[in-house]
Order: structure tokens, then C-alpha cells, then sequence
């Protein structure tokens, strides 16, 4: 059945497009922050063992809201590893060693690029693609997303 909520086809597209990339962002930086949990060593193993799950438990609510608001516009989302390594801006290219100084630079990283993706898109999606829903649904993700940088950052002792 058709979708009919007040945007074009066109702007639904483009919009659904942007949310795909976001996703397969989210995704990526799911599967580094479990290998932080997984492989993190050094004398503060337990508590960024457990600090790094609780970062990858967000992104897993994160996954599941970028993708249904993909849905709730009238996609689908992509679901498959080489769909997300095809749309992600992030990489999978490790630059430091399995201590929590390495993992949380590499993490930090990350969510700031996925901050800026955010914060350049919440504009056009309110303005060019007369979608509001989407434009403060991703609002909000960048606010998440600024939050998990804080506490990582606040691990960083440089």
C-alpha cells in the first residue's frame, strides 16, 4: 500500500537514502564498539568491558529506531553486512591496540563523524524534503550521539 504522510515519493527517497547511510553508520559502529567489549585488556578490562556494553546496548536501540523510521516513511531498511560496508562512511580499519585508550580514540571518532553527518542533514530534511519527522528524529539521535562522545572522551587522557 502506498505511503501517504505529507512528503512526496521523491523527498521520501532521498530522505530514505540518508536514513540507509545513517544506518549502515549505526551498524558499523555497533560491531567496533562489541569488539572493544570482546578485546579490551589491560588493568581497567572490567570497567570498559562493561562501559563498552553499555555504548553497544544505545547503538542497538539506535539500529532499531533508524530502522523503523525508515519503515514508518515507507522503506525498507537495508539488513545485511555488505549493504551496510556499501552505504557506511565509517571504516572497519583498526588504528590502535586493544587498550582502552585505542578503542575509545578509534570510538570517539566515530560518533563525531556520525555527529556532523547528523547535524548536516537536519536542516534539508526540514527544509528541502518537508520532512519534519525525520529532521528532529535525527535531532535527537545527534544529541545521543554527543552524549556517548562525552563519555568517551571523558575516558581520554590527552
Amino acid at each position: 500500500m502506498k505511503t501517504h504522510i505529507g512528503i512526496t515519493e521523491t523527498n521520501r527517497n532521498v530522505v530514505a537514502i540518508k536514513l540507509s547511510e545513517i544506518l549502515a553508520d549505526e551498524n558499523i559502529l555497533y560491531i567496533k564498539t562489541k569488539n572493544a567489549h570482546w578485546n579490551i585488556e589491560g588493568p581497567d578490562f572490567y570497567s570498559m568491558h562493561t562501559f563498552f556494553e553499555t555504548q553497544f546496548t544505545q547503538l542497538d536501540g539506535i539500529i532499531d529506531s533508524v530502522a523503523e523510521r525508515m519503515r514508518s516513511i515507507g522503506h525498507y531498511a537495508p539488513a545485511t553486512m555488505s549493504s551496510y560496508l556499501n552505504l557506511t562512511h565509517l571504516t572497519e580499519k583498526k588504528k590502535y591496540n586493544n587498550n582502552s585508550q585505542g578503542f575509545i580514540k578509534e570510538l570517539l571518532a566515530d560518533h563525531e563523524a556520525i555527529i556532523i553527518k547528523l547535524r548536516e542533514n537536519i536542516h534539508p530534511f526540514a527544509n528541502k524534503f518537508n520532512d519534519l519527522g525525520t529532521s528532529g528524529f535525527i535531532t535527537g539521535l545527534m544529541e545521543t550521539h554527543e552524549k556517548m562522545a562525552w563519555f568517551l572522551r571523558a575516558h581520554l587522557s590527552e
